[in-house]
């Protein structure tokens, strides 16, 4: 990063946006470097039922299915974290459908068997199965070093 102010680029703009999941781990001198440091959090009920809408579409949905309870069910959950649950939740029909199913078995089943609607037992079945990657000591972390290293 050194010599980026140098009169080679007088007519260059130039910025650099860098991103990690552990900033305690940066370079003291590296991290000096950078103006602004900002902690971007776990997304809200209303970018976690963004996340579900934008994850399933295409998909086929339960029309009883509430995307508001389930993202309020999705609190904690990281936006990757929301799309492995999501694809998971899209699959439980099929998973159920193959269970203890022969290879020959499956092979036979018909498309429109295993296209249906994902419900919201498929979620609650995928909540089941696909917890949450952070920790409440990880967020605890993260504020500790925002309010150490953080812009404002």
């Amino acid at each position: 990063m050194d010599g980026l102010n140098s009169s080679l680029y007088e007519d260059k703009i130039i910025m650099i946006l860098a991103a990690t999941n552990h900033p305690w781990d940066i370079d003291e001198a590296f991290r000096r470097r950078f103006e602004k440091r900002v902690y971007i959090p776990l997304p809200n009920e209303w970018a976690r039922y963004q996340l579900l809408t934008l994850c399933l579409e295409g998909v086929v949905i339960d029309v009883n299915l509430d995307f508001h309870k389930i993202s309020k069910m999705l609190e904690g959950y990281t936006g990757s974290d929301i799309a492995n649950l999501a694809r998971d939740a899209a699959m439980m029909s099929i998973r159920r459908k193959i269970m203890g199913q022969t290879p020959a078995q499956i092979k036979e089943i018909k498309q429109e068997d295993i296209d249906l609607p994902v419900t919201e037992k498929d979620f609650r079945e995928a909540i089941a199965r696909c917890r949450k990657s952070v920790t409440a000591h990880d967020l605890s972390k993260y504020d500790s070093w925002m309010n150490e290293f953080g812009s404002h």
